[in-house]
């Protein structure tokens, strides 16, 4: 299947954004006992900041389902 650069760009940077939480997520110390990774999409998704940004949780029990 075709791809354009730009959708296999965006899929590049947003594996390196994916990889880049579990680092932060490894730095802070929550690798060991578990995390969640958060990304927030429009109005239903409570978006408040509207552009791309990553959530790493933890450092407690988390409950399900989120919210």
């Amino acid at each position: 299947m075709f791809q354009n650069i730009e959708t296999a760009k965006q899929k590049e940077q947003m594996g390196h954004l994916m990889w880049v939480s579990a680092q932060v997520a490894k730095k802070e110390g929550l690798e060991e006992n578990g995390y969640r990774i958060v990304i927030n999409n429009g109005k239903h998704g409570c978006q408040s900041v509207y552009h791309l940004h990553i959530h790493v949780l933890g450092g407690k029990q988390l409950g399900w389902p989120p919210g």
